[in-house]
């Protein structure tokens, strides 16, 4: 099954600061039938004004992934941790039995991201957190894992959950083939930029594509294209 998910039928929030599109539901946003796809429980679709951000609040027993589209992030957390993530980059959130962390953006532009939650394997454990570039040449023509609970996807931020969060640059006219570990896993793609076609289904930007029941997918760029994927239980 692949089902099409276009930005305009997403939950929104604009709060100035703030412009949220959600594709599952998340805070006032609320649709039975986009509460969570297996265990990705969030993909929050964030335009942040210069100078502003999401002061300290509590996190608990999520996995939360920053893909960095444009502009800047910087991350202070309960745990002594600080670090400024760029476009292109990504940062991982253990939340585990509790953290406390503030998210700015400290830029002269907009930054723009996805904010991705994982449910976790299991719950507890100690918080964590890290980042780490990924160069987006070093991501054309094929997927890298960004954030993964596998053991063998050694360059990856690791996550604690059975899931893997991927990027992938491919140029117009070019295909990029991905095959999970078994048939029944849970796919959500979103195009950054770009607009890809998975079948007989075409996505322009922040779209999603809901995937399932399918032992590999090759997704073709109709114009150059930066994709992320996820891969969950």
């Amino acid at each position: 099954m692949i089902e099409l998910r276009p930005f305009n039928t997403l939950g929104a929030a604009n709060h100035g600061w703030l412009d949220a599109h959600h594709h599952f539901s998340f805070a006032n946003y609320h649709d039975p039938a986009r509460v969570h796809w297996g265990a990705l429980r969030v993909w929050n679709d964030d335009r942040i004004a210069p100078g502003t951000g999401f002061p300290t609040h509590p996190h608990n027993d999520m996995e939360i992934i920053t893909y960095v589209r444009t502009g800047a992030i910087t991350h202070r957390d309960s745990m002594g941790n600080e670090g400024r993530t760029e476009a292109g980059d990504v940062q991982v959130m253990s939340a585990g039995s509790g953290v406390r962390h503030s998210e700015y953006n400290l830029e002269d532009t907009e930054t723009t991201l996805f904010q991705i939650w994982i449910i976790p394997d299991e719950r507890g454990g100690e918080p964590g957190w890290g980042a780490r570039q990924f160069p987006r040449e070093g991501r054309e023509g094929a997927f890298v894992p960004l954030a993964s609970g596998a053991a063998d996807d050694d360059n990856a931020l690791k996550i604690r959950a059975d899931a893997r969060v991927l990027g992938a640059t491919i140029k117009a006219g070019e295909s990029v083939t991905y095959v999970p570990r078994s048939a029944d896993r849970r796919l959500y793609l979103v195009p950054a930029t770009g607009k890809v076609r998975i079948g007989e289904v075409e996505a322009e930007a922040r779209d999603g594509v809901a995937i399932t029941a399918l032992d590999r997918v090759t997704i073709t760029a109709l114009e150059d294209s930066e994709v992320v994927l996820v891969d969950a239980a």
